[in-house]
């Protein structure tokens, strides 16, 4: 039986040693409407994006299915540009999406995400967990932005 070579090893422990995050929201809604938020374009510029976002300025191209790809982007209230996208790599409708994830200024950071959906009652459970970010500042960033986005989603599925 083969065993990984010492460098993707080392590969696999440079990944596993970076930061990740993980938050919960309960939703007042059934996970098929939260799965829809989250794969349909026409859905998702009204809630992606950090607090910051400028109202009207997101745009999505999805593509939901393993091996799809996604982008997204939006400007921010300073003015600045921001464009994000990935390939899924895992579709569970209405249950999981699992995805790659880089900004298109730093293309070689990628990291991934994982939104898993239970059913809670009459609603849903939702937990995004973000891993293999560059640094901590990085995952600090990025759990200020989920943060944003997730606050936005619970508004826009209520």
């Amino acid at each position: 039986m083969a065993t990984p070579s010492s460098a993707a090893q080392e590969s696999a422990r440079d990944l596993s040693a970076r930061p990740s995050l993980t938050l919960k929201r309960r939703l007042h809604a059934p996970p098929a409407k939260v799965y829809a938020a989250w794969a349909d374009p026409q859905k998702i510029i009204h809630w992606f994006g950090p607090s910051r976002v400028v109202a009207g300025s997101v745009r999505a191209e999805l593509d939901v299915r393993p091996g799809g790809r996604f982008r997204v982007s939006f400007t921010s209230d300073d003015g600045e540009y921001h464009e994000v996208g990935g390939i899924y790599r895992e579709v569970i409708p209405n249950a999981k999406l699992a995805f790659s994830w880089a900004w298109h200024s730093t293309p070689e950071r990628e990291s991934l995400v994982t939104v898993s959906l239970q059913p809670d009652g009459d609603g849903t459970l939702l937990t995004l967990h973000h891993a293999q970010l560059f640094d901590q500042a990085a995952c600090d960033g990025h759990r200020r932005g989920w943060t944003g986005s997730l606050d936005k989603l619970e508004s826009y599925i209520a």
